[in-house]
């Protein structure tokens, strides 16, 4: 279920498939600078469409720079030589740190002046460190707020005779791949020390190989100084294909894992130049299945089962290892995550983030200045996931809806910076709970038909008018109103329903024939009729749907709560036949009924379901019309099942 704010995920039971993915954010921002930095045209395929290439892409167009969109994900890059033609611009790159560090060095040795400038999170990641050792190359750049931090004002550089400048490894690789992709635009030998560890270094591998591409070779002394030679200058190899992303493989293929597969990722394998790849790795230690060739891999779930926790050092795997927090939430035993620091200085610090997050499923969390630990809940609950507008929280937080109550993702949206279409290419490789909804009008026999099809195939059973029923009881019972409709809502949070078999608890009390009568019935239409009730019950609906799976009767049962059912019915009879049918269920309890006066209300309630606002009684899209008329139960049953055979 989806809306402009959220994004609710049902239980999930299996993955499987194959999943093609986008290019790689990080390599298709890093082809696309250094094809503008080239002499010659570049024709850069398989880029990756999101937010954050769409500010490189911005950029570079302010900047004088030609791009040309040849097809969807192709681009020709006519280079400036390292010389942008325009030298006044003011350029606005969001929240992208793979745009934002490296424009700022390259046009921080050229010649003009340039504002810098993002989002607010954009403004709260530091950039001091990569500012620092450009001053040192005789750059002029002045800070427009906070002292360390965007936004920036670059003037034109009065370049040093500096041969060596220093830049921390501590903090983010993306200030060391700064420096390097920016190197080439001087005319001379320039050597970067790192100061500290470097984190991230399969990042800086992939900066490494992009320029080798394009015709610069760095010289290095292990992890500790990197030297661009004199001389040096890019060009065009005519033709870049952007990889996969080898960060948005791991979602799948922890889905795979946790999903029991197979699942196969096309786009990214063994020759993949990204160290994310090596997410499979640490997969692979906690027990999942793995498989690769030169340019997919696979996951399938552990032979044992069940995935087990792991203690494991993630400077190779900074963003990929964020999955393996999530999953671990399906491990046995506690999982740390390790040497994770540059998280407090991504798109939101997400260390914290991600405990607070996995707290609200039930987690046990321990967090410190670089690691983390996990340590799973019996139960993992259903709960609105906050992203922070951080596409990785949102995509991790996805394989949560494996658990047993699905999940929640608030602002799904936020995907958008690497991955717009993830949650549709998600839904394609997972299997959901299934659900059978069944509605119809009053007396339709629905109820009957739905417990009856729960108990052939296994599945629990959800009689929604039931929940409408038992809250006009409650109501009755406190006083409340039946048209007092915040006072209702309220109350629909609150009561206790239970179902066990053909039994029915609220607050704990076993509830008998009074739910049956047509003064509870005449209630349930009208509470049903309720914005505000109806919002307030959702939640408890769509927490019946367990694994195996449901079968739930109702009014809008697939249009509204369940509209991804994979089968969906209305079942629907004459009003005489209704009315019979009611007359004789009365009767069988020893109830006293009226034939003409239950015609005539059943015809009175059907008027007012299908003209209320709030979920009006009517044939949802994909439903298939089933009339009883002519039926008995028993053929009612066998039509449904048959009906649900065909589907599977």
């Amino acid at each position: 279920m989806t809306s402009d704010n959220f994004l609710d995920l049902p239980p999930l039971l299996s993955a499987r498939g194959t999943v093609t993915l986008p290019g790689s954010k990080s390599i298709s921002n890093r082809v696309l600078l250094l094809a503008a930095l080239s002499a010659g045209t570049t024709e850069v395929r398989d880029v990756l469409l999101s937010d954050d290439t769409e500010r490189m892409l911005d950029g570079l167009r302010k900047l004088g720079v030609g791009v040309e969109q040849v097809e969807s994900h192709v681009f020709r890059v006519t280079g400036c030589g390292g010389n942008f033609p325009n030298k006044e611009a003011e350029l606005f790159l969001g929240n992208a740190g793979t745009a934002f560090r490296p424009l700022t060095a390259a046009l921080a040795l050229s010649g003009g002046h340039y504002t810098l400038s993002g989002v607010a999170r954009m403004h709260e990641r530091p950039i001091g460190d990569l500012v620092d050792a450009l001053r040192a190359l005789g750059a002029n750049i002045d800070y427009l707020d906070n002292e360390g931090f965007p936004p920036l004002e670059i003037f034109p550089a009065t370049l040093s005779d500096a041969a060596r400048v220093s830049v921390r490894g501590d903090v983010s690789s993306q200030f060391l791949t700064a420096l390097l992709m920016a190197l080439p635009l001087l005319d001379r030998e320039v050597t970067v020390e790192v100061a500290g560890e470097l984190i991230s270094k399969p990042y800086i591998e992939i900066t490494l190989a992009m320029m080798k591409r394009f015709g610069v070779e760095v010289a290095r002394d292990g992890w500790r100084s990197f030297t661009v030679a004199a001389g040096s200058r890019y060009v065009s190899p005519g033709t870049v294909y952007v990889e996969g992303d080898a960060s948005s493989a791991s979602y799948f293929l922890a889905a795979g894992a946790i999903g029991g597969g197979p699942l196969r990722i096309e786009g990214v394998g063994s020759e993949s130049i990204q160290g994310d790849v090596r997410f499979a790795d640490a997969l692979a230690l906690m027990g999942a299945q793995i498989t690769m060739g030169p340019n997919w891999m696979e996951a399938r779930g552990p032979e044992s089962g069940k995935l087990k926790a792991i203690d494991l050092d993630c400077n190779h795997i900074p963003d990929a290892a964020m999955t393996l927090a999530v999953a671990a939430l399906f491990a046995e035993g506690t999982t740390t995550l390790r040497n994770i620091a540059s998280w407090r200085v991504k798109e939101t610090d997400r260390i914290a983030a991600m405990a607070t997050e996995l707290r609200k499923v039930g987690a046990t969390m321990e967090e410190g200045a670089d690691y983390i630990r996990v340590t799973p809940p019996a139960h993992i609950r259903h709960a609105a996931i906050d992203t922070y507008d951080d596409h990785r929280m949102a995509m991790c937080f996805s394989l949560a809806a494996f658990g047993t109550e699905g999940m929640c993702i608030n602002d799904p949206g936020c995907v958008a910076k690497t991955f717009p279409e993830y949650f549709s290419a998600f839904a394609g490789m997972t299997q959901a709970v299934p659900v059978i909804a069944i509605d119809g009008p009053s007396a339709s026999g629905k109820g009957t038909v739905a417990q009856r099809v729960a108990t052939a195939l296994g599945m629990h059973y959800l009689d929604s008018g039931a929940l409408y029923r038992l809250l006009g009881l409650a109501a009755q019972r406190r006083g409340v109103a039946l048209d007092a409709e915040a006072q209702l809502a309220k109350l629909a949070g609150q009561i206790d329903i239970r179902f066990e078999g053909e039994d029915i608890w609220l607050d704990g009390v076993k509830v008998g024939d009074e739910l049956r009568t047509e003064e509870a019935g005449s209630a349930a239409s009208k509470v049903a009729a309720l914005h505000q009730v109806r919002a307030a019950l959702l939640a408890k609906q769509r927490a019946f749907r367990r694994a195996p799976g449901l079968v739930a009767d109702g009014r809008d049962m697939a249009s509204v709560v369940f509209p991804d059912s994979v089968l969906k019915i209305f079942l629907t009879a004459s009003a005489e036949a209704r009315a019979e049918r009611r007359y004789k269920q009365l009767k069988e309890k020893g109830m006293s009924a009226n034939i003409a006066a239950l015609l005539q209300d059943i015809r009175a309630r059907d008027e007012r379901d299908t003209q209320r606002s709030a979920a009006p009684l009517q044939q949802a899209p994909g439903a298939s019309l089933l009339d009883t008329t002519a039926l008995n139960i028993e053929q009612a049953v066998a039509e449904v099942l048959a009906r649900y055979r065909a589907k599977k």
